[in-house]
């Protein structure tokens, strides 16, 4: 498996092997030492899967308290996908990376704890698989506005389809500080 790092420090793209042939193909989707050994958990709570069609675009959403990180991994189709960095006091607050996921190119990102995660679909339809480090906490999700021009991500769609809860995100500017998680810088 290939690991590259990111302009975000944290956030890590992955690509695993993949063993093609005349029958099809075969990868690992995670495993525990290889992936523990990047730097990823060990252990996850949850896994979810969501289905999209082309034009949709989902977030940007994170969790604080009890933040949650993510290993986004693209089973059918093509997304863009962004990480932004939320955490007061971070050097890299309100700054994004943006990588195209899909089954073909195999490749996945690990979102840590802290950061806001979003995509948009890019295919006719798009089926997403993301295993997450904490279990969905409703009275900590937060939305920050897709279009938020502070942070500027160009996305590929100009009118994306939107839930309601998506369409009412703020600025991340508009955040309190006890609505944000806070930046520990590693040694």
């Amino acid at each position: 498996m290939k690991v590259e790092t990111t302009a975000l420090p944290g956030v890590v793209l992955i690509t695993p092997v993949v063993h093609a042939d005349a029958r099809g193909s075969f990868r690992e989707g995670w495993q525990r030492e290889r992936y523990a050994k990047a730097g990823l958990p060990d252990e996850w709570v949850q896994d979810n899967v969501s289905t999209s069609q082309r034009g949709v675009l989902r977030g940007l959403h994170y969790q604080h308290p009890r933040a949650q990180g993510k290993l986004v991994t693209v089973l059918r189709g093509e997304i863009m996908d962004v990480a932004v960095d939320v955490r007061a006091g971070s050097p890299h607050f309100g700054k994004f990376v943006a990588v195209n996921l899909s089954f073909e190119n195999a490749r996945q990102l690990w979102i840590p704890e802290g950061f806001a995660h979003g995509f948009a679909v890019l295919s006719d339809e798009a089926l997403v698989h993301y295993k997450v480090s904490q279990p969905y906490h409703p009275g900590g999700d937060r939305t920050i506005a897709w279009n938020d021009p502070d942070i500027g991500i160009r996305w590929p769609v100009s009118t994306p389809i939107l839930s309601a809860k998506d369409a009412e995100g703020r600025r991340l500017s508009e955040f309190r500080p006890d609505e944000l998680p806070q930046y520990r810088a590693t040694t």
